[in-house]
């Protein structure tokens, strides 16, 4: 998934009120921030196969440390861990690790079977929603606008400054989402692997806007 995952950090908000977005996002979006990291490092792999699934071009070869069930959970753990250690706040570190986790459920559903349960063994899974593009898009737009609409309710603007700064975030997810069903594959693994470094600190920064522009709401 793609949007998916930035729906799940969105309506996190809701349940974790004082955990900043950009904590609940990049949470969200973790095991695909490793992912880079590991593929530059060669212990991981990803080939252009257009036609591999209906909905990306992207074929997975190798990706057992940041996306294997083993690790996915692991990687959850400690990252709850270190935001319960650093903010005492329970509730937010619960959500960090529901929200790491939920990359490689999301991913299971959509992905063929090409996840690994273990980083060493051969078991691989997935339910194969990227077969169906229309399925994929349907999916991921609406968990996406109700992830939206939790966030929307949790926060307000402080200012034009707060709209702004939320609004360009969605244009931008939503024209890189027409790319993704409509544009062409990739020219190369290495251009994936760039695009994709290059993609992080943007979002990252992106996210951090977002929290200095707006504020929450009073609890109901």
């Amino acid at each position: 998934m793609f949007i998916g995952h930035f729906a799940v950090g969105f309506a996190a908000k809701g349940a974790a009120r004082r955990t900043s977005v950009t904590a609940l996002l990049a949470s969200a979006l973790f095991l695909d921030i490793l992912w880079p990291i590991f593929l530059w490092l060669g212990i991981e792999r990803v080939e252009i196969s257009p036609g591999d699934t209906a909905f990306t071009p992207l074929r997975f070869v190798n990706y057992p440390w940041s996306h294997s069930l083993v690790m996915a959970l692991l990687w959850a753990i400690v990252l709850a861990g270190l935001y319960r250690a650093r903010t005492r706040y329970a509730i937010g570190a619960l959500w960090i690790g529901l929200c790491v986790f939920s990359h490689w459920v999301l991913d299971w559903v959509s992905h063929r079977p090409d996840l690994p349960i273990t980083p060493h063994g051969e078991a691989r899974a997935g339910l194969g929603l990227w077969n169906s593009v229309f399925g994929t898009a349907l999916t991921e737009i609406t968990m996406f606008v109700l992830g939206l609409i939790v966030y929307l309710r949790t926060t307000r603007a402080r200012g034009w400054a707060g709209h702004v700064s939320l609004w360009s975030l969605v244009a931008l997810l939503a024209v890189l989402y027409a790319g993704t069903v409509h544009g062409t594959p990739p020219p190369s693994a290495g251009a994936v692997k760039v695009v994709s470094t290059l993609m992080l600190p943007v979002m990252l920064a992106w996210f951090i806007w977002i929290d200095r522009t707006r504020t929450l709401r009073s609890a109901a």
